[in-house]
């Protein structure tokens, strides 16, 4: 069976733009365009635009839409209002994630779910299947909406030409639906994926390329930049947020992930009972952020050792941050090395290099 890599709608714009494009959750999407470095500080410092149109998005409507939701994510949905969004996951029946995901709150029974792009087929079947007992409205929209993530310090300058909508007013985890750049019906939402403020917007593929332009054109005083994959992921990693498929997947439960407050056990949901008592037992590891006091890079599956050189874990996610100089990373330990401050080592080519286990975010603005 042959994989056809999807494209962006955006895809000939990234490559004018001289992006460096590469398969990426089947996508064809762009990695960079300068450096990863440059682009890091681009958006820490100023501002921004990534194209990450390959994330899915699900409309869930009618009667029964939240008592869906509700069974399905491990969060409390009941408690958005119209304009708000939520960070959430998919519990699978076996104590892991199927998926992270936000969820938006459009109206009175109508939801927008934001997924993966690695796992939009996935997450689709998930929901039809447990959807058989509630029966609320689906529709897969992911293959016509493009979204831009805007951010940085500057990002509600460089968008305020664009709107009457009063870009201060959206507060994190909200969002409005406005007429952007001439476009009308645009969701732009307080959120994103670097720490760094901003805004995320979601257009009709019909409208991207005039908004994307928008964007830039408004964006040139701020010193506006396309950011790529790599300067996103360095970015999500100083905050230590969580990348599917790497710190989080089918068999590391939401409690392990340090997810626990996105697992509300004030209702059912998908194998609640399991980890309610997961909760009550206690976990025996727990992801955690640490960073190097020694030179060299940690990465995805290297050894994780305490004082005495006993191997206590596994490094999932591992860079060189960009802003700090020094080797961070994410991975599981037992619990009893998961405290801040504890002592570790990380096996780089056969060498114990130190680190510390540190609280989130890793950097610290």
């Amino acid at each position: 069976m042959e994989y056809t890599t999807k494209k962006v709608t955006l895809n000939d714009v990234h490559e004018k733009l001289g992006a460096k494009m590469v398969p990426f959750a089947g996508y064809n999407m762009p990695v960079r365009y300068s450096s990863d470095l440059e682009e890091h500080r681009t958006v820490r410092e100023s501002v921004g635009i990534f194209d990450v149109s390959h994330m899915g998005e699900f409309l869930v409507k009618g009667p029964k839409a939240l008592d869906l939701i509700q069974y399905v994510c491990s969060n409390d949905a009941s408690k958005l209002a119209i304009g708000q969004a939520q960070y959430s996951c998919f519990p699978n029946e076996k104590g892991g994630i199927v998926d992270d995901l936000i969820v938006y709150k459009m109206a009175e029974e109508e939801y927008m779910l934001v997924v993966n792009a690695s796992n939009i087929d996935k997450d689709w079947m998930w929901v039809k299947k447990h959807n058989k007992q509630f029966e609320a409205e689906l529709e897969n929209i992911s293959d016509n909406i493009s979204l831009f993530a805007v951010q940085g310090p500057d990002a509600a300058d460089a968008l305020q030409p664009l709107t009457k909508q009063k870009l201060d007013d959206i507060k994190f985890y909200h969002f409005a639906v406005a007429e952007f750049a001439g476009v009308p019906d645009v969701i732009i939402s307080g959120t994103g994926y670097t720490g760094a403020g901003g805004f995320e917007i979601y257009v009709k593929n019909e409208h991207a390329e005039k908004v994307w332009n928008a964007i830039m054109e408004s964006g040139k005083e701020y010193g506006i930049k396309p950011i790529g994959l790599g300067a996103r992921d360095t970015l999500r990693l100083e905050m230590g947020y969580c990348l599917y498929g790497n710190d989080i997947d089918e068999t590391t439960s939401p409690l392990e992930a340090g997810l626990g407050w996105i697992t509300k056990f004030t209702k059912d949901f998908i194998n609640s009972e399991n980890l309610k008592k997961q909760k009550e037992e206690g976990i025996t590891r727990k992801l955690v952020g640490f960073i190097m006091h020694e030179k060299g890079i940690p990465r995805a599956g290297y050894t994780i050792v305490n004082t005495e050189g006993e191997p206590i874990g596994k490094v999932t996610s591992g860079t060189l941050s960009p802003s700090m100089g020094l080797g961070i990373g994410l991975g599981y330990v037992k619990k009893e090395f998961a405290d801040p401050g504890e002592y570790i080592g990380i096996q780089v080519r056969n060498k114990n290099l130190e680190a510390t286990i540190e609280k989130l975010p890793l950097y610290k603005k």
